[in-house]
């Protein structure tokens, strides 16, 4: 069964005018800095993200396509999404490969398994066709309604947030993004940073309004 966007959705979604209005959209919504690899964050129904995933979001509310025996892998940013990624590749896909010819041991798991709010601004988007598992950082109150009406399965992993600061602090040290200002960067500091997660202003954030948003759907809908 094929798990991505059908061609003509890809087709809709270049040729959709609704995709000329996102940046419109987005230069609408309050905005402050952001970390080193992205020069602002939007504020889009209570909770911030860079311009670029902003812009991936909304096009995966019009465009996206869950599939009913999909699995949806969901996290903050920096909570353990690698090794969550990983774990359900190889578990999904144990009786395709063995512990010597895993396509993990060659390629990463975000390429296996990309953010499907970030894969669906490339052309064409770049879905696995033959393993239902997409991954998100999307709080669950942003979810594509073709997720929220589907029964397909959703695994979200949560992290303490003192190890989620410190990780992404060092990620944010590392990595620049193309739209960074250098005064961002320069003024940016560990106080800062950690002043912006305690205030809900990090990316996906805040953060327990993002773990939570998933703890109470599964109470709703625990199966």
């Amino acid at each position: 069964m094929n798990h991505c966007p059908k061609s003509n959705e890809e087709e809709d979604y270049k040729s959709d005018p609704k995709s000329l209005t996102y940046k419109e959209i987005i230069s609408t919504l309050p905005r402050r800095k952001g970390y080193n690899w992205v020069a602002y964050l939007y504020q889009y129904k209570g909770f911030w993200y860079g311009p670029y995933h902003l812009d991936g979001i909304l096009s995966t509310q019009d465009h996206f396509k869950s599939q009913p025996n999909e699995v949806i892998i969901s996290s903050v940013p920096k909570s353990g999404t690698t090794w969550l990624k990983s774990l359900n590749f190889a578990i999904m896909t144990r009786s395709c490969y063995n512990e010597s010819t895993s396509p993990l041991l060659t390629q990463q798991s975000h390429d296996l398994l990309p953010f499907f709010e970030l894969e669906i601004l490339s052309n064409p988007p770049n879905f696995n066709v033959d393993i239902p598992l997409v991954a998100t950082h999307i709080p669950y109150t942003s979810l594509p309604k073709s997720i929220m009406n589907s029964s397909c399965k959703i695994v979200y992993i949560c992290r303490d947030p003192k190890d989620v600061f410190d990780s992404l602090w060092h990620y944010s040290c590392k990595v620049s993004h193309k739209d960074a200002e250098p005064s961002i960067m320069e003024d940016l500091d560990l106080g800062k940073g950690f002043e912006f997660l305690c205030e809900g202003e990090s990316v996906c954030g805040p953060y327990w309004d993002h773990v939570l948003g998933y703890w109470r759907a599964n109470l709703e809908s625990p199966k």
